[in-house]
């Protein structure tokens, strides 16, 4: 079955890892659909109907995106306020329509996983910072799946490590 990449990157082409998964995906169309919100939508104005649309035809769907302040990019969370909305996504008989689709997050974070925790600097964990997605997608009904997540882009970015991280993404969509 077909994925649905949604990748939301405010600078991709300066990107090291998002561009290096993108690119990898892109070999094979036969299995993933990449779906760029920054570049689909330069001025950030959403076409909220055919991403609706877009939404309908796939059942698994991930979200691909840096950790951006502690959360996603902007346009990702515009993207979701404008796209969910009452009586399409949630709240009425017609309703729904991403109920049951499975969704997942899979991120690029410049922290290291030691980091996100209580007794460090950032106080949380990934986890604890991503439940706001996790309740997005179950309030409408969505079967959200655990996150995929590769640490330590901030000051760890060589050729290597981004190399490694692509047979580990690909494996987290395999499974998916």
């Amino acid at each position: 079955m077909k994925k649905l990449i949604v990748v939301t990157h405010p600078e991709i082409e300066n990107s090291k890892i998002n561009k290096r998964w993108v690119e990898e995906l892109e070999k094979t169309p036969e299995k993933y659909t990449v779906h760029q919100l920054y570049k689909r939508y330069p001025d950030e104005k959403i076409d909220v109907l055919a991403e609706q649309k877009l939404l309908q035809q796939y059942e698994e769907i991930i979200f691909q995106f840096p950790v951006y302040w502690h959360s996603c990019p902007p346009l990702l969370k515009k993207w979701i306020d404008e796209v969910l909305i009452y009586g399409w996504a949630y709240g009425s008989k017609s309703g729904y329509q991403v109920s049951r689709k499975k969704i997942a997050l899979a991120m690029s974070a410049g922290l290291e996983e030691y980091e996100y925790s209580s007794d460090e600097k950032y106080k949380y964990t990934l986890k604890e910072l991503t439940r706001p997605f996790e309740l997005t997608w179950e309030y409408v009904r969505a079967d959200y799946r655990p996150f995929f997540v590769y640490y330590g882009m901030e000051y760890r970015a060589t050729a290597e490590r981004i190399d490694k991280s692509v047979p580990l993404y690909k494996e987290f969509l395999e499974a998916f």
